[in-house]
């Protein structure tokens, strides 16, 4: 009983005492199975018709191939090592390491496909690439969440790959990519673009903030306003974004003929005033349900012991309500900022400009590095804007 007793709880141990990172090894088995499996490029012989895959061996050669296959091997054997908080630095280090090395691969992939063929060629990232690079971006995000990093650290880890992405630009790596000759085709206009896409968001989510907070103040403080209040809001936020643009068109269109001195101003049916109007009503009900939210959390036991101390309702109100609901208010924000990032992209179907433009363009195009070029910079814009407002929320609850 003894000796069969004992391996069993050996085997127990061994099995339980095993605790590989799996969400890393998962990741680096797609990350693997896409590069191998599908093409890491595609080759066209133009911008507009699609190109044929081309897997990495071929078209960035063995090196490239064995390069990302040793450090996703490295990063495999890390992820299966015993849990501490230095395996899940190095996860992330790791993982960072072969997010550059797969963009290194598609430059050189891209370079070495364009050098043969003809000038109207065009060498565009495929599926294998866009798997793999974001396994490798997921390990790094999971890697830091692991390790309970700072955002400071996860700040430092963000703008070491930015930083060597842009030096990689700068040195002319992704020249030879569709991606990169589009925007080289539209760089006059690419600047005002993003600048007016920033510009729609912030003119949308400053207003709403301004009407937002009133409107759920005004829910916390008086309950039978507050069914009126989210039921119009509500409602809003169910209505799609194009149909809601399409509304606004004629009465706004009305306004300007009545009013030339607003059409001077730019207000219209189409532009950019329809545009923000729009933007401003989808994002009252997060400002507004989380204003009300922040307040209604306090608790009265606090408030109590505030009027307690002679302070006056509006002393309540700025010195011991709003810091407390702040956290709440600013995650709301958050909510507010990439949602409007997002949409803003939409108000390009009725001229409001922005990365929109590229979008839509590059649909009508069928050319996919053209929607690419709208689309990419608005995912940072939105990751960016959720860094800021989650790290500055988490700073405010300290």
């Amino acid at each position: 009983m003894t000796l069969s007793g004992a391996p069993a709880r050996c085997r127990a141990s061994s099995a339980f005492g095993w605790n590989p990172d799996r969400i890393a090894l998962a990741l680096v088995a797609v990350g693997a199975i896409a590069v191998a499996g599908g093409g890491f490029v595609s080759l066209a012989p133009n911008r507009l018709v699609s190109g044929r895959p081309v897997a990495l061996w071929a078209a960035a050669g063995i090196p490239a191939t064995a390069a990302l296959a040793l450090i996703g091997l490295a990063l495999a054997g890390i992820a299966a090592t015993p849990p501490r908080r230095m395996r899940h630095y190095a996860v992330a280090a790791l993982a960072a390491l072969l997010l550059i090395a797969v963009l290194l691969a598609a430059g050189t992939a891209a370079r070495d496909l364009a050098a043969g063929a003809p000038p109207l060629a065009r060498v565009s990232l495929g599926a294998g690439f866009w798997i793999a690079a974001a396994a490798a971006a997921l390990a790094v995000l999971d890697g830091l969440q692991r390790a309970d990093a700072g955002n400071f650290v996860r700040f430092l880890v963000g703008a070491a790959i930015a930083a060597a992405i842009a030096a990689m630009a700068a040195g002319g790596w992704f020249d030879a990519l569709s991606l990169a000759r589009e925007y080289a085709s539209h760089r006059a206009v690419f600047g005002t673009a993003l600048t007016r896409h920033v510009a729609l968001v912030a003119g949308s989510v400053l207003p709403a903030i301004l009407i937002g907070v009133p409107l759920g103040i005004l829910a916390c403080r008086r309950k039978r306003a507050e069914g009126a209040i989210f039921a119009v809001l509500n409602l809003l936020q169910t209505i799609p974004s194009i149909a809601l643009f399409g509304l606004l068109i004629v009465p706004l269109s009305a306004l300007a003929v009545a009013a030339p001195a607003l059409a001077r101003l730019g207000v219209g049916g189409i532009g950019a005033a329809p545009a923000v109007i729009a933007l401003i009503l989808y994002a009252l009900l997060p400002v507004a349900r989380n204003t009300a939210a922040g307040l209604s959390g306090i608790e009265p036991t606090i408030v109590d012991a505030a009027r307690g101390m002679g302070m006056t309702e509006r002393q309540i109100f700025w010195r011991v309500e709003v810091p407390l609901a702040l956290p709440v208010l600013v995650a709301g924000l958050r909510i507010v900022t990439v949602q409007t990032i997002g949409l803003a992209v939409v108000a390009a179907l009725i001229g409001a400009g922005g990365l929109g433009d590229f979008v839509f363009g590059g649909l009508g195009q069928d050319a996919t590095d053209l929607v690419l070029l709208g689309a990419l910079p608005t995912i940072l814009l939105a990751l960016v804007a959720d860094f800021l407002l989650k790290a500055a929320a988490a700073a405010l609850r300290r």
